[in-house]
């Protein structure tokens, strides 16, 4: 069995499944960093057309909670799961709340606000939902403080798949709401922010960390340049002619 992992250093989903292969120590899985939007072939090849991609024989397995799951499925050792159904259920908690209430406002919040393709935040007009959105990612936050281990890792006193949710989607929401100006809402959560520096001085955390900053680097880089603009139309041009939905 032959496998590629199709990754970003930018992507928080891509980190994810980067970080558990690191805390597993997985050597034959080849990760290739593609082109930052995508080719008309990826497009047709996989029809959710995401990333992270885990290719497997030349079948593409894409959304980095599915990918995690079945990488402890066939690498079952070292478990970064429990060892109990409720223990299990605890570790999905947690990365739930790192993919859907983190991740998914921080993205909401970079495609109103443009963070990620601008050399400034644009104004949007919108200022209330930007509000609406920090305040929320706040909120969820708060809820993770009172939920986050304290002993160094997010819960069971050892590398879990939360704390390879986690490590990405935090530090995700953290470059969010700085660029945008907002306050940092993991400063004000003293178990949070204590389990986001301890956790960095976990390997596999720290590798990841540095690949995301690597990425942060090259997008301003690319957006600073123009590239990112032109990039962008090729995408545009590779999404509709692989006869996908226009990108939002």
């Amino acid at each position: 069995m032959t496998m590629k992992l199709y990754s970003w250093d930018i992507s928080p989903y891509a980190a994810r499944v980067r970080m558990q292969i690191y805390a597993k120590g997985l050597t034959d899985i080849a990760t290739e960093q593609t082109p930052f939007l995508l080719t008309q072939k990826f497009y047709e090849d996989r029809p959710l057309s995401r990333i992270p991609s885990l290719e497997i024989d030349g079948n593409a397995i894409q959304e980095s909670a599915v990918i995690a799951e079945f990488l402890e499925e066939i690498y079952p050792e070292p478990s970064l799961l429990g060892s109990t159904p409720h223990e299990n259920a605890h570790i999905r908690t947690l990365a739930r709340i790192g993919d859907v209430y983190l991740m998914n406002t921080a993205f909401t919040l970079g495609s109103q606000t443009r963070i990620l393709t601008a050399q400034t935040p644009v104004p949007t007009g919108i200022e209330s939902i930007v509000a609406l959105l920090s305040g929320q990612l706040a909120n969820s936050i708060r809820t993770l403080d009172r939920m986050i281990g304290r002993d160094g890792f997010a819960c069971l006193g050892r590398l879990t798949l939360a704390d390879c949710a986690l490590v990405p989607a935090l530090s995700y929401v953290q470059h969010m709401l700085l660029n945008r100006g907002l306050a940092d809402p993991i400063a004000a959560n003293v178990n949070v922010a204590a389990y986001q520096a301890a956790i960095q001085g976990q390997e596999p955390a720290a590798r990841v960390l540095a690949e995301f900053h690597r990425g942060r680097q090259e997008r301003r880089e690319q957006i600073n340049s123009g590239e990112l603009e032109n990039m962008r139309a090729a995408n545009q041009a590779a999404r509709e002619a692989a006869g996908c939905a226009p990108s939002a």
